[in-house]
């Protein structure tokens, strides 16, 4: 069973081994989502790109925009993937996706760029792409109603979320680990203790609802759980320290 991390490489090494384990699984179209306010994806994409060391030249890496391919570039300088931006300029989408790619690596895709990450897909065919970070449910706050549900049917809805990590504020959190069940954990006792198990994402209403029915509750904590170690200690230091 996997616990709550306890800092952000701990998370980034457990969101690798969910994205492994879906990958061996079958699944070609995955996110990972580590949703800690202010957290930048390029911090998180470098530490997770061990994950495609056995790919090769055969990982193509995508970045919203030509900025962050630039940036990326001159960071990686020695790296044996390509890296190109999502936005559509001098090179088409076909053109970007070539044969020869194995697995494609999508950093930080925002609802702008929701129908060329479609394209992506449908021109990656059975090959895999992973989505870290993506805003592309953010369909709905930008108003383009038929369309956005148009977009979420045919293809939001394909995409599997084999990794999540939200905290809602210092005391709780919502948690999925491929191949676990969706999670919400709540501090009791200075400690995390998972509150709710189930196979769906809670929507707003369903996560309302299980921290205000565990929160009534008085707090207490049996002797089992009193030995445990506090799970988010270190993102709570880290995510304290992102705010200060």
């Amino acid at each position: 069973m996997t616990q709550l991390p306890n800092s952000l490489e701990d998370a980034i090494v457990q969101a690798g081994e969910a994205t492994k384990a879906a990958l061996a699984d079958g699944y070609k179209r995955l996110q990972v989502e580590i949703l800690i306010p202010e957290l930048k994806p390029m911090l998180v994409a470098e530490q997770f790109m061990p994950l495609f060391e056995e790919y090769g030249s055969g990982l193509k890496v995508f970045f919203p925009d030509a900025g962050g391919a630039a940036l990326a570039k001159r960071d990686w300088a020695d790296v044996s993937f390509k890296i190109f931006d999502i936005g559509t300029g001098k090179l088409s989408m076909e053109d970007k996706i070539e044969p020869e790619d194995e697995i494609f690596f999508l950093i930080g895709p925002t609802v702008v760029e929701v129908l060329e990450v479609e394209k992506i897909a449908q021109l990656a065919g059975d090959r895999p792409i992973v989505i870290l970070n993506p805003r592309l449910e953010d369909l709905g706050v930008v108003g383009i109603g038929y369309t956005a549900r148009q977009v979420r049917e045919r293809f939001i809805k394909t995409i599997e979320s084999c990794y999540y990590l939200r905290p809602i504020d210092d005391e709780s959190a919502v948690f999925r680990s491929y191949p676990g069940v969706w999670e919400v954990w709540l501090q009791k006792s200075d400690e995390y203790q998972k509150i709710s198990e189930s196979p769906q994402k809670p929507s707003g209403d369903e996560l309302d609802a299980i921290l205000a029915k565990a929160q009534s509750k008085s707090a207490t904590v049996d002797a089992s759980s009193a030995k445990k170690p506090n799970l988010f200690k270190g993102l709570q230091r880290f995510l304290r320290a992102l705010r200060n």
